[in-house]
């Protein structure tokens, strides 16, 4: 498996010693070029996520899709952003002007975020801390803030109540999405995302597989509170066009709702690549043990493995929203305080006693039969 880590050691002492450029210049030039793989990478994914949504969509649906704009309606996307970005931004005379600008940045940051920490292969990510487990459950904390501050700075009273549901909602299933992760870091011991990635390199390594039932349950609930903690169907409930109009971005025009649009498809991507790389292995390729197979599928790069699991969870979870009736509020926190939360509670001791008695062998897997 190739380490990008090669290309950024080589950058940087392209910069700091053939090029006799000081450590300010050489860090500032790597976060510029950083940033904008960043942002080029953000967009990109945007697009395709949302070219697949709506394909995926008409697929269920029995429908075509957008065919009509570039080859198989490939362009259709471009087509929408640049009537966003031509957009007339109006201003809500009775909305606080401060909050009301503020909050579309909020959501796009965390979003943002937390996509930085996302291992792509090995070296290949931004953010790497030893504590970045908790680093990404905090900075997705943020996307709460701005969707309320939307809801309430837009005086809007369809706005403040759709605020209020999806306050509620995110911060109820983070609760179950964090002990899901705390249950991979006990079964793994770091927090460290790059070195979970690592810990299933090999045969049958991936948690899935090493943590027996527990890791397959926290598999599940974590899906399923990722779900709600983007603001996906079924848990849509804080945009219902028949109660709410649009939700908490009603009163936001051309960029201000093309952010949290971009937002809700990222976070959507975000979900899935934790999910794949938290429990699937992420980058890491499949291992059987047969050394044939596993020279063919190490030759594969680690960044085909990582998209590749990340949009097959995509897929199971756009499969999910375009199946189910949304639910009712009380249905979704019922789901949540009466099921979710003591079933992952459950989990977690379990995946605690599995580790303290030594049941689960991260070195054989043939010994957990």
């Amino acid at each position: 498996m190739f380490d990008f880590s090669i290309i950024t050691n080589w950058f940087d002492q392209l910069l700091r010693i053939n090029l006799g450029l000081g450590d300010f210049w050489a860090i500032l030039i790597e976060c510029v070029i950083v940033g904008l793989a960043i942002i080029v990478g953000y967009a990109v994914l945007a697009i395709i996520l949302i070219f697949m949504e709506r394909k995926v969509c008409a697929y269920f649906q029995c429908r075509i899709g957008p065919v009509r704009v570039g080859w198989w309606g490939t362009l259709q996307v471009f087509a929408d952003v640049l009537k966003m970005l031509i957009k007339e931004i109006f201003v809500v005379d009775k909305a606080d002007k401060l909050l009301y600008y503020l909050a579309p940045f909020l959501v796009i940051a965390a979003s943002i975020g937390t996509f930085s920490f996302l291992p792509w292969n090995r070296g290949a990510q931004v953010l790497d801390f030893n504590v970045g487990v908790f680093l990404v459950t905090a900075i997705s904390s943020i996307g709460v803030l701005g969707i309320f501050i939307a809801g309430w700075a837009s005086n809007n009273k369809y706005s403040v109540l759709s605020a209020m549901r999806a306050a509620v909602q995110m911060i109820s299933y983070e609760l179950s999405l964090g002990i899901c992760l705390i249950s991979v870091v006990i079964l793994t011991g770091t927090m460290q995302i790059s070195e979970i990635v690592e810990y299933q390199t090999g045969p049958w390594r991936y948690l899935l597989f090493q943590g027996h039932i527990p890791a397959l349950l926290a598999f599940l609930v974590f899906l399923v509170a990722g779900n709600a903690e983007a603001n996906r169907g079924p848990f849509d409930l804080a945009e219902a066009e028949s109660e709410l109009t649009a939700g908490y971005h009603t009163e936001y025009s051309g960029m201000g709702f093309g952010f949290y649009y971009l937002a809700e498809y990222l976070n959507l991507f975000v979900i899935s690549a934790l999910a794949a790389t938290m429990f699937l292995g992420g980058w890491a390729p499949i291992n059987i043990g047969v050394e044939g197979f596993d020279n063919i599928m190490n030759l594969i790069p680690g960044i085909v493995w990582f998209l590749g699991k990340s949009f097959f969870v995509v897929f199971l979870l756009m499969w999910v929203r375009w199946t189910f009736p949304r639910l009712r509020v009380d249905q979704i926190l019922k789901l949540e305080w009466k099921y979710l939360m003591p079933l992952s509670l459950i989990i977690l001791v379990m995946m605690t006693v599995c580790v303290a008695f030594g049941w689960v062998n991260p070195f054989n897997f043939e010994s957990m039969f």
